[in-house]
């Protein structure tokens, strides 16, 4: 079966929301750092270790923002931005510009895979995936499809 979706433009914004809730979720154990750094207190009692570890964990969320806004600026990122159709098959899939121009993604190349309430977002890399609204499907028939594929794969539970 191949699933054609309509075509789609990713906004900017949901681009940087899905793109740094999946690097936190991805590295939750910077918690973990800075909750160590905050205990801190109680050997060398100082308000300054609370203060520090909350403007570090601040300026490490601010590093991965920047990060996230950056691609959405520069020149080899405007492709992720443009009116793009997809066609998937269980071996590919492929992305399509017009009916001639395409690049297709084996399977092996999505690391991990997450199926929200109304999207699919599909991670490459920390900074490359796709989101997919389930309104660019036709039918709720391609949407199960799509999950199945996922989980035949392993990239979801």
């Amino acid at each position: 079966m191949i699933v054609k979706t309509k075509k789609f433009k990713l906004s900017t914004g949901p681009y940087i929301r899905a793109g740094l809730a999946g690097v936190l979720r991805q590295q939750w154990w910077v918690l973990i750092i800075v909750v160590a750094i905050m205990s801190m207190n109680f050997v060398i009692p100082n308000i300054w270790w609370i203060i520090g570890a909350l403007i570090a964990y601040a300026l490490y969320i601010l590093f991965w923002l920047i990060q996230f806004a950056g691609v959405t600026q520069l020149e080899q990122g405007k492709f992720l931005f443009e009116k793009l159709s997809y066609e998937i098959t269980s071996q590919q899939i492929l992305v399509k510009l017009n009916t001639k121009q395409g690049m297709p993604i084996k399977w092996n190349q999505i690391k991990r895979a997450k199926v929200g309430k109304d999207h699919f977002l599909l991670f490459m890399s920390k900074v490359q995936f796709f989101y997919w609204p389930y309104k660019i499907f036709n039918n709720d028939n391609e949407r199960k499809f799509l999950e199945s594929i996922l989980k035949r794969k392993g990239l979801v539970k």
